[in-house]
């Protein structure tokens, strides 16, 4: 009997598209705090408004790469190349949305 490759279940669909939400929120963080740059995350005061220090954004950022690859990995990325698509996907909403988020709290 031929082993058959196994087909993605749903549930790796959604978390390969969450992975790409986490991998697309770590580049302004990471690239705010290691510029010196306060920038808002989820610990300022108000949360996700107020401004946090560079070294709390790359923590944040650290974060995200870590729930990102564990949810990369679960998802099964590496054996299925159409894991590709709703990890992009997720990444390229996330990147819309954070456009639209932190344009709109007029930072520069």
């Amino acid at each position: 009997m031929i082993n058959q490759p196994q087909r993605p279940r749903w549930i790796q669909y959604a978390l390969a598209f969450c992975a790409g939400v986490f991998l697309m929120n770590l580049v302004p963080h990471f690239l705010m705090g290691i510029t010196g740059h306060y920038f808002p995350t989820p610990f300022a005061d108000p949360p996700g408004e107020g401004l946090s220090n560079p070294v709390t954004n790359v923590l944040w950022a650290s974060i995200n790469l870590v729930l990102g690859l564990v949810l990369a990995h679960f998802s099964r990325v590496a054996r299925f190349k159409i894991m590709w698509l709703p990890l992009g996907l997720g990444a390229l909403l996330m990147a819309f949305y954070l456009a639209s988020y932190f344009g709109g709290l007029g930072l520069w």
